[in-house]
């Protein structure tokens, strides 16, 4: 006779490690989705309205306010951009190419503090392309 617990456990050996991972993966992927995302609009928009602090951090290497403004609009689209599998790795890249820019300006006026804050953003975009889409089906 079979014994139902057996069988079930067996089953839940073989698969519960990978469905596990999976999922904890998926998840990760999902709340780092969400921050960068989150971080992605309140920076752009930031950018986009002219904010003091903002305008007053790209004075400092000679950008107009229209182009701090472009800057913004780039960053809002690339936020907008991961929100949809098709236009998810451009999104990041955009992004992660926005936040190189500003940590290479930050490197050039000599503001290692400013610099190393930016370091953490651009890991997160680098991680969320590692990881990819999160509802993609893996292989």
């Amino acid at each position: 006779m079979l014994n139902p617990y057996n069988f079930y456990s067996t089953i839940i050996k073989t698969f519960d490690k990978n469905i596990v991972e999976i999922m904890s993966i998926r998840i990760f992927s999902i709340a780092l989705l969400i921050i960068v995302i989150t971080m992605g609009l309140k920076q752009g928009w930031a950018m986009l309205s002219g904010s003091a602090p903002m305008l007053d951090m790209f004075k400092a290497w000679h950008f107009s306010p229209s182009a701090v403004r472009a800057l913004g609009m780039l960053t809002l689209a690339s936020s907008f951009m991961l929100l949809f599998p098709q236009t998810y790795l451009l999104g990041n890249i955009m992004m992660a190419s926005a936040i190189l820019l500003i940590l290479c300006l930050q490197l050039s006026s000599a503001n290692l503090k400013g610099a190393a804050i930016e370091l953490p953003f651009i890991l997160l975009n680098l991680l969320l392309i590692y990881f990819q889409y999160p509802t993609l089906k893996v292989k």
